[in-house]
């Protein structure tokens, strides 16, 4: 079993800072990419950031610049530092990780965390 859970989302106003975190925990072999994504309600959820083993970053366009994807390949954890937030940042943020099971490969997703920006 592999599980993802994330923490640190919340409410902020508009100019204000928020990192959400998540680690995975369970039986795998390892973790090629890990990646934020956000899904408003009725809509698809999208890509906010991704990070690979090696570090190499990809962001959406729409965050570029404000945000930033970490992770610590050591304790399985990835994190989002988001700065210069605005309304259009509210959003169910989950995380994701594709990982290495048993010659497979899949993504695990986390359960989701509420990020409300206030104006």
């Amino acid at each position: 079993q592999v599980h993802l859970v994330e923490s640190g989302g919340g409410l902020v106003q508009a100019g204000g800072s928020l990192t959400v975190s998540c680690i995975v925990s369970g039986r795998f072999d390892g973790i090629i990419a890990m990646g934020w994504y956000r899904q408003d309600p009725g809509k698809q959820r999208d890509l906010v950031a991704k990070i690979t083993a090696s570090d190499k970053t990809t962001y959406a366009d729409s965050v570029k610049g404000r945000f930033t994807i970490s992770r610590d390949n050591a304790r399985n954890t990835v994190d989002l530092q988001m700065n210069s937030l605005i309304p259009e940042d509210t959003s169910v943020y989950y995380c994701a990780a594709y990982i290495s099971l048993g010659g497979r490969w899949d993504t695990y997703w986390g359960q989701g965390t509420q990020v409300t920006v206030s104006t």
